[in-house]
């Protein structure tokens, strides 16, 4: 296999960071696609290839692609791994999920760096609430119609993305978690604390998915699927909260949790209540009323069928290999 080239937009975040490890693994030509104020903690592989990206200004970012390589030279693959999941003003959302993209692709068509293929993160809160009497799993053919700012501008985004004439996958991927996330972490957290707080009384039905096995399917996505589609992304199997509980607690140590089930109008005031807290320190609170649409969703079963059959999607970490991966990582961070 000839030694492909590609760039991760995004690098800097949780996932981005995999992205690029697991692509210099396979031997790729690796750059990471950051912003100048990006921490490259986890970005430290000399054969690192850095481009600094502003995304407010098309004509900046065309500059930038078109210097960063030799004229008639581009990558092969481009990794579009850049979103925002909590902002401080729901607009936000819609500046960094979709305007972003919208610049970024308006950039590589300007410069002529349009790849073979884009892969674009998007999320299954596109699709929005699944059907939560008979717990059908998603699949692609369901029809979009989110119910989340969120959810909303990712699939904005997707839809930007069909239009730009640029060969193009989307990964819909359900909760993305693994070390140095710092979301699922305060779950981890609070179950060593003692405590497990869930939404709502009606059964639940939970997805997930390891990140390294996300980085995984993104290569072999690239390498294997057509393009022009989209993608169910998670473990193959669903999870309720009890056997969440019981699957951290195991690795954290605690042998005694608290479940605490809080009524949704209880956790819908508590979500505003953080909101305005996190607007007054402007700093984003990760519970939100657009993340109470999302806890308050009962089913998030997912149906990868199609992902195995276009590319071979197999996953190989389960949720419980994954929560002690994760949770040996947060010790010896010394994060718990």
């Amino acid at each position: 296999m000839d030694k492909k080239r590609v760039l991760v937009v995004g690098a800097g975040g949780f996932a981005g960071g995999f992205l690029v490890e697991e692509g210099l693994k396979r031997g790729y030509e690796m750059w990471a696609g950051v912003r100048a104020s990006t921490s490259r903690k986890y970005l430290a592989d000399s054969r690192i290839k850095f481009l600094e990206l502003d995304f407010d200004e098309p004509e900046t970012l065309a500059r930038a692609l078109s210097e960063s390589l030799p004229e008639g030279e581009k990558w092969d693959w481009i990794v579009y791994n850049l979103g925002a999941t909590k902002c401080l003003s729901f607009s936000d959302f819609s500046k960094i999920n979709y305007e972003y993209l919208r610049n970024f692709t308006d950039a590589l068509t300007a410069s002529g760096k349009v790849p073979g293929k884009l892969l674009y993160m998007s999320s299954l809160s596109a699709v929005g609430p699944g059907d939560e009497k008979d717990y059908t799993p998603f699949t692609e053919k369901m029809i979009p119609h989110p119910n989340t700012r969120y959810g909303a501008s990712k699939l904005k985004a997707e839809m930007q993305l069909a239009m730009s004439g640029i060969p193009y996958i989307v990964f819909r991927a359900t909760g993305i978690y693994g070390p140095r996330d710092k979301d699922y972490f305060l779950m981890f957290e609070a179950i060593k604390k003692g405590v497990d707080f869930s939404v709502g009384y009606k059964k639940q039905l939970l997805s997930f998915i390891y990140v390294e096995d996300l980085a995984r399917a993104v290569y072999d996505a690239l390498e294997k699927a057509p393009t022009g589609e989209v993608y169910n992304i998670a473990e193959p199997r669903t999870y309720t909260q009890k056997e969440f509980r019981e699957i951290a607690s195991e690795a954290v140590g605690r042998k005694h949790v608290l479940a605490v089930s809080m009524p949704l109008w209880g956790v819908r005031v508590v979500s505003f209540v953080a909101e305005k807290w996190g607007v007054a320190r402007m700093k984003p609170s990760t519970l939100n009323r657009d993340k109470f649409n999302i806890m308050k969703q009962r089913n998030w079963a997912v149906d990868v069928s199609k992902a195995r059959k276009m590319f071979g999607f197999d996953p190989k970490v389960d949720l419980r290999e994954g929560v002690e991966r994760s949770v040996t990582w947060y010790k010896q961070e010394g994060w718990l």
